[in-house]
């Protein structure tokens, strides 16, 4: 694959699943490693397998607050959406709000569908793929995308 350009001042919101389920913790870890390539992800932590050991000294106010500044700084939202959760979806509403260029990425799976909420709303970049291969060059094409004032 060809080099990423690199956005300098480019901030990144990723959004995963935390207390819906922590399954996917090292998928997410590897999708941020790849987005960094484009510029700062403000939510580096979701991809730490052990957040909410790290988050219990967090009251939810101040998880909130924190999560709240760090959308409204963020020039993209990436959320990876195969695992539902309620913050997740809370946290497109806000992007969407917001009207911060916003991109799902769901994993096809057997028995798995993307709830129509997301799927339907117009507003969202969703993108689909398979395995990993296919996650790091949706992220390069999304990327590229979102470079060429694509996404809005």
């Amino acid at each position: 694959m060809s080099k990423p350009s690199r956005q300098a001042e480019l901030n990144i919101y990723f959004a995963g699943a935390i207390r819906g389920g922590r399954d996917d913790a090292e998928l997410y870890a590897t999708l941020i490693q790849w987005l960094k390539q484009y510029g700062r992800i403000l939510t580096e932590h979701v991809g730490n397998e052990d957040l909410l050991q790290e988050e219990q000294f967090l009251s939810e106010k101040e998880i909130f607050a924190r999560d709240m500044r760090w959308i409204a700084e963020a020039d993209l939202v990436v959320a990876e959406v195969t695992t539902p959760s309620l913050g997740v979806g809370y946290e497109l509403a806000v992007a969407e709000t917001l009207r911060i260029p916003t991109v799902c990425l769901f994993r096809e799976k057997k028995g798995s569908m993307l709830s129509a909420m997301i799927q339907g709303n117009p507003f969202f970049h969703v993108r689909s793929y398979r395995n990993r291969d296919e996650a790091e060059s949706t992220i390069v094409r999304l990327m590229q995308d979102f470079q060429k004032n694509l996404l809005c």
